[in-house]
């Protein structure tokens, strides 16, 4: 059987290939140090368990949910953004639920675009995002994020000719792969340049309970008008240690949250209602968790940055998210560099060039085990004296 040409043309799945390097290192014996993927490995706080076990006791969650998700989870996220960023949402029509944001990241575009409209992505970016450009069958250019500009696009090296024929914009703050955040001033910018060349707006918020050094991330709903010109994915996964729930929202332009709700309509029948009212306890209790979980990861960050330094590696600290972007050594390519580590100090990394052309030059490392496992990824680099002998 031949896979439809759609299928054949998708990206190799980035971290399904890390993932078969690790466990083959795993299978060998090995202790490895992962700080390849992106999952939490803190538990999903009790009293959000304990309110899914509560709604799995009752034989109303046990049927379909509605299409769009119960309201008792919109109302939730409605009130989320009003509390924690000062954004009115409408829980009735700027609210769409998602299983997860991956979801609406990938259909969004099949559901605004036609064959060969343009999208604009970031360089570097979640390799995920190429998925939504393959299926809806458009175009893609790159905005290239460079140390020089901290991580931003540059809107002006954008031409005349991308900005006229550009429908959608996909943005991500704090940023996987680098870790930067964003200003309100870049923000209104966006919100400008989409208005000016009626370009759609995504911001993906996946990391937006995760801001160190006093500094809480930045809603993209918070720049004036951003409603008028754009959505705001926010997943559970990241915030609630809710990964394995697959459980998120869309907020913001109520005309895009219908195209991503008419979509959904037809690809899903919504997710388990005990899941859903599990999220609404997540989005309205105990909420001061979610500034414990940053703590412990800008704690994990600064011995990160400590003992890079310590040992001779200059790298910059991270000012958000739970990743660092980390240069690596002169004579080395990324996807060298990290072959490297994970044969001569067992420690997985994510090569910078699996998120685009201009994450060459860098690896992604996780904050994503505890301090002690930090420490040792250094003790090991250091005792393998790879940052000062490259590949020949």
């Amino acid at each position: 059987m031949e896979f439809s040409r759609k299928l054949q043309q998708l990206p190799e799945q980035f971290f399904a290939a890390l993932v078969q390097k690790v466990n083959a290192a795993i299978a060998e014996g090995r202790d490895v140090i992962n700080l390849g993927q992106g999952n939490p490995d803190q538990p999903t706080p009790q009293h959000i368990i304990e309110a899914l076990q509560q709604a799995a006791e009752n034989p109303q969650t046990h049927k379909y949910s509605p299409f769009r998700g119960i309201e008792q989870l919109r109302v939730a996220a409605a009130d989320f953004y009003k509390r924690t960023y000062n954004v009115d949402i409408d829980p009735q029509t700027e609210v769409a639920i998602l299983g997860g944001t991956k979801i609406g990241l990938v259909e969004l575009p099949m559901a605004l675009l036609n064959e060969g409209d343009v999208m604009l992505l970031p360089d570097p970016g979640y390799p995920d995002y190429l998925s939504g450009v393959v299926l809806a069958g458009a175009k893609m250019a790159t905005m290239p994020l460079t140390a020089d500009n901290d991580f931003l696009p540059d809107y002006s090296t954008l031409d005349a000719q991308t900005l006229a024929q550009a429908k959608l914009m996909y943005l991500n703050y704090p940023n996987n792969p680098t870790g930067a955040t964003a200003t309100l001033d870049f923000f209104n910018e966006t919100v400008a340049l989409a208005k000016e060349h009626g370009i759609v707006v995504s911001h993906d918020f996946a990391y937006g309970a995760i801001g160190f050094d006093g500094q809480k991330p930045i809603s993209f709903l918070q720049a004036e008008g951003a409603k008028d010109v754009g959505v705001e994915m926010y997943t559970l996964s990241k915030s609630f240690n809710m990964a394995g729930w697959r459980i998120g929202f869309a907020v913001g332009n109520k005309d895009i949250i219908a195209a991503i709700n008419l979509i959904q309509d037809h690809l899903f029948c919504s997710i388990f209602p005990a899941i859903q009212h599990a999220g609404v306890a997540a989005l309205t209790k105990e909420l001061h968790e979610m500034d414990a979980l940053s703590d412990l990861y800008e704690r994990r960050r600064n011995i990160l940055v400590e003992e890079a330094h310590r040992i001779g590696w200059e790298i910059t600290a991270p000012a958000g998210s739970f990743f660092a972007w980390l240069r690596v050594p002169k004579g080395y390519t990324s996807e060298q560099f990290a072959d490297v580590l994970l044969r001569e100090c067992d420690v997985a990394v994510a090569a910078g060039n699996g998120f685009g052309e201009y994450g060459e030059g860098y690896v992604r490392v996780g904050l994503l085990v505890d301090e002690a496992r930090l420490r040792e990824f250094m003790t090991r680099v250091e005792a393998k004296n790879i940052l000062h002998v490259a590949m020949q």
